[in-house]
């Protein structure tokens, strides 16, 4: 076993037993939460190694990784970075879920390339605790809308919700509140029963909230270098 594949083994070995007692705490099933290993800046040797670890679900930010390593590497892709217009069919090409979903336009536009192309994909609205534009999401009122838009569509399947707290919000209140509010959701839809909230700082506060998809990076493949 070489050294880099020690290490991945080891930290998502220790990822999945901190997911296993926070679901046990929480008196959850296992079987409801989904850990997307977010492979961002990474190289696709390390996702190869997690795959042939038993990692199936695997996260990008920048679509040209996605891309790349998706070529390379099996498996189910989520997208979660912002969301370009311009970049939509790129990202359809290889993504199988998208998780920052905060436009009609790019619902509509989003659908039209899955009906040329005869791909289902499934979709997160992200939603936003305080309004702010720069990090994309909509507030609570404008997510039923949105919702509404993906539900009518032939070639898009409503997951449920993503939010990413602000940083300066606490975290046992961020994520009730995100928690309330996919509840509120899921009473209009039903089927949309995930949520997609928690990064390695605060996972398990997450899957104590109602969590289903989970999306670490730092603390399974480690400290990352950016690239401009």
């Amino acid at each position: 076993m070489t050294e880099r594949r020690e290490f991945l083994s080891n930290s998502l070995q220790d990822v999945k037993s901190r997911i296993a007692s926070a679901a046990q705490l929480a008196g959850r099933d296992i079987a409801e939460i989904t850990l997307i290993a977010v492979t961002k800046t990474y190289p696709v040797s390390d996702v190869a190694i997690l795959r042939d670890l038993g990692q199936g679900n695997f996260g990008e930010n920048r679509t040209e990784e996605g891309s790349m390593k998706s070529l390379e590497v099996p498996g189910i892709w989520h997208y979660q970075g912002q969301v370009q217009s311009r970049k939509l069919r790129e990202i359809a090409s290889w993504a199988d879920v998208i998780h920052s979903l905060d436009q009609l336009s790019h619902i509509e536009k989003l659908n039209r390339i899955c009906e040329e192309t005869s791909k289902k994909i499934g979709v997160f609205i992200q939603l936003s605790l305080d309004g702010a534009p720069e990090r994309g999401g909509v507030v609570e009122q404008e997510l039923a809308g949105l919702g509404d838009a993906v539900a009518a569509s032939s070639g898009l399947e409503l997951k449920g919700v993503m939010c990413v707290p602000p940083v300066e919000y606490e975290h046992q209140l961020a994520f009730a509140e995100i928690a309330q509010i996919h509840q509120r959701f899921t009473s209009r839809f039903p089927s949309a029963k995930s949520l997609s909230a928690g990064m390695s700082s605060d996972f398990e506060i997450a899957i104590a909230h109602g969590a289903t998809h989970i999306r670490v990076g730092s603390q399974i493949l480690g400290s990352r270098t950016y690239h401009p």
